[in-house]
């Protein structure tokens, strides 16, 4: 069973999570954050991920703290549900249009952590929710899933679908790399023997 879960409380916030990686995409998000709730339903759905997010944190300030650290929580459960990672597809690229959009995203399950994000965005707000945090919450989560992820917005016009193109993209990286591979079965995919140590 890849399945984990994770409980991160500091004085800024206060996070479960939990993921089981062979899935149907259920997922129940509340964060306090509806954009953020959002683009975590649609990840968990189109990656397959279980996921369960549950998140309070200090947005009377802003919603900074709690989008960092429910990235950071669920690249922890990520990374800890994956285990050995024995017998998983490791690498997967996705070109993902979301109407005038089109995002590139391409993933490596590596054991080496490294956000390349190449996506601008027109305005610093969808909605309520700062635009930059997008970024921010990728950030965290390649950080402490333990992967190489690339991210590119090629081109597009509308903030809500640049932000829902990365995050689309994203799961379906995520559902393709973290997929076994019948031709190598428990064997680390990796020259090394292992992954990330």
């Amino acid at each position: 069973m890849r399945t984990a879960k994770v409980k991160r409380t500091t004085k800024e916030t206060d996070i479960d999570v939990s993921v089981d990686l062979d899935g149907k995409g259920t997922s129940q998000i509340d964060t306090g954050i509806g954009f953020l709730d959002h683009m975590l339903d649609l990840l968990a759905r189109h990656s397959r991920i279980d996921m369960t997010v549950k998140a309070k944190g200090d947005l009377h300030i802003d919603s900074h703290h709690t989008t960092e650290d429910v990235g950071i929580a669920l690249g922890q459960a990520v990374k800890q549900a994956l285990g050995d990672m024995k017998g998983i597809t490791r690498y997967a690229d996705v070109h993902l249009p979301m109407d005038e959009t089109l995002t590139r995203v391409v993933m490596d399950i590596s054991g080496r952590p490294f956000l390349v994000f190449r996506t601008a965005f027109k305005r610093h707000k969808v909605g309520n929710f700062d635009t930059e945090l997008v970024q921010e919450w990728f950030q965290a989560f390649a950080m402490n899933a333990g992967v190489t992820l690339h991210v590119e917005t090629l081109y597009g016009s509308n903030d809500h679908h640049i932000a829902e193109s990365c995050f689309k993209g994203l799961a379906r990286a995520l559902r393709a790399a973290i997929t076994a591979d019948e031709r190598a079965k428990g064997e680390v995919p990796s020259t090394k023997g292992s992954l990330g140590n």
